[in-house]
């Protein structure tokens, strides 16, 4: 079935004149991410599968028809309404988290849709999202899952304050660096196995 499936999407993506890279970045996940779902080692969730088909103007029930149940790879999230930023920072807990499935999402609204359907083991959320708050966010996802793990990003020190009585379990100034997110995960509330170097 994974290899039905990556077939498929590799086809799409050619006659679509995509790289892997160019679909990454309209899906808000990492170039590696894509040639995992094209070589068969991994397969998409149904939220990324509703993503591709609108990318790809593919059919949402064949695709998702061709796919067998994601794996268990930890669910992790980031939200952010800076693109450039998004892209950046993606690639990074990729680095560091390589087991985990991380999607990022610009929209709140999409993030806590995906949180409906998928257990989010850490959510990564920017404080200031034009009219959104990342606190709001937060309390959200909570509602839906108690036991998701909150690191908050800003570019500003002031907000740490008001970021812990939220229920985080951390802050992270940006711009985001691997060592950062990796003495995050060492203060997780909720620790999972996220395949990174000393895990």
């Amino acid at each position: 079935m994974r290899v039905i499936f990556s077939e498929i999407l590799k086809k799409l993506r050619s006659e679509k004149g995509l790289s892997q890279r160019e679909l990454a970045e309209r899906l808000f996940v990492t170039r590696s991410t894509v040639a995992r779902w094209e070589n068969g080692s991994r397969l998409p969730d149904a939220s990324m599968i509703s993503r591709l088909s609108r990318c790809l103007n593919a059919d949402f029930s064949t695709l998702l028809s061709m796919a067998a149940e994601s794996d268990n790879a930890p669910n992790v999230i980031m939200v952010d309404d800076g693109k450039i930023f998004l892209s950046g920072a993606l690639p990074v807990l990729e680095e560091v988290m390589p087991n985990a499935t991380i999607t990022g999402f610009t929209s709140p609204s999409e993030a806590v849709e995906y949180a409906k359907t998928n257990r989010v083991a850490l959510a990564f959320l920017d404080i200031e999202m034009g009219k959104n708050s990342g606190f709001d966010l937060c309390r959200r996802l909570l509602a839906l899952n108690p036991r998701t793990n909150v690191v908050y990003l800003t570019a500003y020190v002031e907000y740490s304050y008001d970021a812990w009585s939220t229920g985080a379990s951390g802050f992270l100034l940006k711009p985001i660096t691997p060592d950062g997110v990796r003495a995050q995960l060492k203060n997780l509330r909720y620790p999972f196995s996220s395949g990174g170097a000393g895990d």
